[in-house]
């Protein structure tokens, strides 16, 4: 599984979860830490306290030391609609290149 952090001027992050590992508050945690520490490198210029979170409503993301994480970096959290057609053009634009270039392969392990 990958988690994906993008703005208006592209990705910033692309972080991979490990074969056997969990998606946990602790792992989101540590992800967020990783993309904030990112933005730090790649977008110097940026109001690192002015980040928008879109995010869905899964318990990783919605439990109370996430919660409390986001608002220590001073950031916000946008509210996930259960149905946002708007954000088909995301997955779209992030996912339908790669599909294409996948298309019809087969490996043997994950490598």
């Amino acid at each position: 599984m990958a988690t994906v952090f993008w703005d208006t001027q592209g990705v910033i992050l692309v972080d991979f979860l490990s074969r056997g590992e969990k998606v946990n508050s602790g792992f989101y945690i540590d992800t967020l830490k990783k993309f904030r520490a990112r933005i730090l490198r790649v977008r110097p210029d940026m109001d690192i306290g002015n980040v928008l979170i879109l995010h869905d409503n899964a318990r990783p993301d919605t439990g109370i030391r996430t919660k409390e994480t986001i608002a220590s970096f001073w950031w916000t959290t946008l509210t996930h609609r259960t149905y946002s057609p708007d954000l088909a053009p995301s997955y779209y634009h992030l996912f339908g290149h790669m599909k294409q270039g996948l298309r019809g392969k087969h490996y043997e392990n994950e490598k």
